[in-house]
């Protein structure tokens, strides 16, 4: 059964919130139970805090131990400030109203952190990604759970370039996950291609990841989230894939800005919460749909420095490039974490690769505090953000220009 409420017109107060959570809670059956608690990092906008806050008031005396985790996929771990500030805890709160709750980041790259739960075979694989994939993928995930009965997931959801719609069972695979279902999850997403896949609610990857929670040896439940802006328009609680679904819906119905023509010309603004170009990526991932054949998206971005604190290396040496070209020389490439290969066609955009050739659809442009010199390196197109003015592209839509001034989590598409 799901509990909650949602609604396009208007947005949940702070009080409902927390009287839909007590509600929820008040039904579950989590007395005397070790609840660890999975949440989203800085990268989504959502009222974690408010959550947490309401979570920790209704299980308080009735929970056995209630903890946290951070699910952070391959993003880099958060500091205890972070935690706290994305927990809205001030450090004196932490250290004794919430002295009893242990706050943890996910370590995808801890072998020793990791224990397997499961293997999905080769023909399932092949059945789930309808024909694309062969291959058995193992299931690893942070062997924390097993310290809990209960795992109860909190967390938004938005149109997704990976999976369709984020949230639900995707914040255990890959949010708690080890490298191998965290790599083919995402290539497999980048082969089918982010415009067929972002904004669709049934997807194979979401088949996939679905069927990977359930190899769990511990109970799920989740709460989850749709934002408008900075308030909250809905909340549902109930099992990951039932209280997801009814929040797919209403992602749908508020998420999804559908223009009459394409642009020629797209300037996405980054908000903060992307440190990199691996989470400001998100600000093409939801554009490309509007961007015109050969027109060109600028991520505008002056406080990124980085291009990924996590995979910075590798995506220095095999550059941004669409999936044809990785495809097509399959051999070369085939070693490399797919889930970074993903990542770079995501960014570049669907194309072509013929003849050695390789003709992206759109021009990326990243105007950030990157240098030029690294961004020709991986194959990004440059400008200085200084020399950019934002207001020259606002209200130019009449001329084929785009201005987006919170780009990321908004999914721009064209009507049909």
């Amino acid at each position: 059964m799901i509990y909650g409420e949602g609604h396009r017109d208007r947005c949940l107060s702070d009080t409902e919130i927390a009287a839909l959570v007590s509600e929820s809670l008040g039904r579950a059956d989590l007395d005397g139970k070790k609840v660890l608690i999975v949440v989203p990092d800085h990268t989504r906008t959502a009222p974690v805090g408010l959550m947490f806050r309401s979570i920790f008031e209704s299980l308080s005396g009735r929970a056995e131990a209630l903890d946290v985790m951070v699910a952070l996929g391959t993003h880099p771990p958060m500091t205890e400030a972070q935690i706290n500030e994305r927990m809205d805890i001030t450090a004196g709160e932490r250290r004794e109203k919430y002295k009893n709750v242990g706050f943890f980041n996910h370590r995808w790259d801890d072998s020793n952190a990791l224990m397997e739960v499961g293997v999905i075979s080769e023909e399932e694989i092949d059945r789930l990604s309808d024909g694309l994939f062969r291959m058995p993928v193992k299931l690893t995930v942070n062997k924390k759970i097993m310290d809990y009965d209960h795992v109860l997931i909190v967390g938004p959801v938005f149109p997704h370039e990976v999976v369709g719609f984020s949230g639900g069972n995707k914040y255990i695979f890959p949010g708690i996950a080890g490298r191998e279902i965290i790599d083919f999850f995402h290539w497999l997403g980048a082969v089918i291609t982010n415009p067929e896949i972002i904004g669709a609610k049934w997807t194979p990857v979401r088949r996939v990841l679905d069927l990977a929670a359930s190899y769990l040896p511990v109970e799920r439940s989740a709460f989850c989230m749709v934002v408008k802006g900075l308030e909250t328009a809905g909340l549902y609680y109930g099992k990951p894939e039932d209280a997801w679904s009814k929040a797919a819906d209403l992602s749908d119905s508020l998420h999804i800005t559908y223009k009459n023509r394409p642009f020629h010309t797209v300037l996405s603004c980054a908000p903060r919460m992307y440190d990199d170009l691996w989470t400001a990526g998100k600000c093409m991932y939801k554009l490309e749909p509007v961007v015109a054949d050969g027109g060109r998206l600028i991520i505008y971005a002056p406080h990124v420095d980085e291009i990924s604190y996590t995979h910075g290396m590798i995506l220095d040496e095999i550059g941004y490039h669409t999936r044809d070209y990785f495809r097509k020389q399959w051999d070369t490439f085939k070693d490399y974490p797919w889930g970074v290969l993903a990542h770079s066609t995501h960014v570049k955009g669907i194309g072509s690769y013929e003849n050695g050739v390789e003709k992206p659809r759109v021009e990326v442009i990243l105007a950030s505090a990157v240098p030029e010199q690294r961004c020709r390196k991986v194959n990004l197109g440059y400008m200085n953000p200084a020399d950019i003015d934002k207001k020259t592209y606002k209200d130019r839509e009449n001329e084929g220009i785009l201005y987006v001034p919170k780009a990321g989590e908004m999914l721009y598409k064209l009507k049909r």
